[in-house]
């Protein structure tokens, strides 16, 4: 065997980067994370399995004509696959909560205020604008959005951005309480709010995700594409008549699209590129971000509270973020937890419904502020 042979065979390890070994641990951290611990183990295991594959030397899964780069060019790039994720989002998510008792959706709207105070903190730090807004929206706590802003404002930020939205997604339960308990008092966290279920007719179901729709895309017509696929997906659940559709959208298609979008994420996570500053002040702005909307949104609880004589539970405010379900669960905990007996599930899901919609509303105007097309 000559040298040149050798050298052949040996060309993948003469081609480790330290930049590559970190992001493979990195990949191999996230996969930790998704088995072990269960953090968004739909997402954060395909993400890092891409970070993986991208970073193994000289892959052939990117690059021009890679497995990955198609992936991306195919749904990312174009915005295809997180428009695909609010279709299953839609099927999925019951508005009921939120039909029942509407003053919720100010809470949605209280949930999103950190967006736009880290858009401000991000560009006092020298960002750009589109840079800015595109790392803002990570406090919405919702990949797509975050994915479909990014990838319209900064497409060379896409790869942080979505990592530090669904990982920070993933670490609602551990992120928020801290939050909760320092801005409440236990005498609030124990405040019992019975739930008083009124039927919702099916016309109303029906017509909110029209209604919506029209109203959002006048309004804030960049938000259109995100508002009209989650309410397409929720049209289809309330009519009734389409269900192989509604089935189809929340399992089959979801469950594609999220391996496929993981994947395409993973890939761009290229240690020579992803390894600098940069990212770890997107990691560290996005944190901010979440943490500004958890905070805002219980104050706004608490706003709620008093005008209410004392009768409103403001860690119900903490749901008005868009990561649904569990931001409503974390609040069912937590107020468990001082009273044991008590049950906010149902109003913490009206104000984690809003959020929902919210962040989509906030993705938009943030689009139009920027003056994208």
């Amino acid at each position: 065997m000559n040298s040149d042979t050798l050298s052949y065979l040996l060309q993948g390890l003469t081609n480790v980067t330290w930049q590559s070994a970190v992001m493979i641990a990195i990949g191999l951290l996230l996969v930790w994370l998704a088995i072990s611990k269960e953090y968004e183990p739909l997402l954060l295991l395909p993400i890092g399995a891409g970070a993986i594959l991208a970073n193994l030397p000289l892959s052939p899964m990117v690059g021009e004509h890679g497995a990955l780069t198609v992936l991306y060019d195919m749904g990312v790039a174009n915005e295809l696959f997180p428009l695909l994720v609010f279709v299953g989002i839609g099927a999925m998510t019951d508005f009921g909560p939120l039909l029942e008792n509407p003053k919720m959706v100010l809470l949605g709207a209280a949930g999103q205020f950190g967006i736009f105070l880290t858009l401000i903190l991000a560009l006092f730090l020298g960002f750009t604008h589109n840079q800015a807004a595109s790392i803002g929206i990570i406090g919405a706590i919702d990949g797509p959005t975050s994915i479909y802003v990014s990838n319209k404002l900064a497409p060379d930020l896409v790869a942080p951005i979505t990592v530090a939205a669904y990982s920070y997604m993933s670490l609602v339960p551990i992120i928020m309480p801290p939050i909760m308990r320092l801005l409440t008092t236990a005498k609030e966290r124990s405040i019992v709010m019975p739930y008083t279920s009124r039927e919702i007719s099916q016309r109303t179901r029906i017509l909110f995700p029209i209604i919506v729709t029209v109203v959002v895309g006048t309004l804030v017509p960049f938000a259109t594409p995100l508002i009209g696929m989650l309410m397409l997906g929720n049209l289809m659940r309330e009519s009734k008549v389409v269900e192989r559709l509604v089935g189809a959208s929340s399992n089959e298609l979801a469950n594609v699209v999220t391996l496929f979008l993981g994947l395409a994420i993973g890939s761009t996570m290229v240690g020579a590129k992803f390894l600098n500053l940069q990212t770890l002040m997107i990691l560290g702005l996005g944190l901010v971000a979440f943490a500004l909307d958890t905070v805002m949104g219980v104050l706004f609880g608490k706003l709620m509270n008093v005008l209410s004589g004392g009768k409103f539970n403001p860690l119900i405010g903490a749901a008005g973020i868009s990561a649904f379900p569990m931001a409503a669960r974390v609040v069912q905990r937590e107020a468990q937890r001082e009273r044991f007996d008590n049950f906010l599930l149902m109003h913490a899901m009206g104000a984690n419904a809003a959020g929902q919609v919210a962040s989509v509303v906030a993705g938009g105007v943030l689009l139009a502020l920027m003056g994208t097309s």
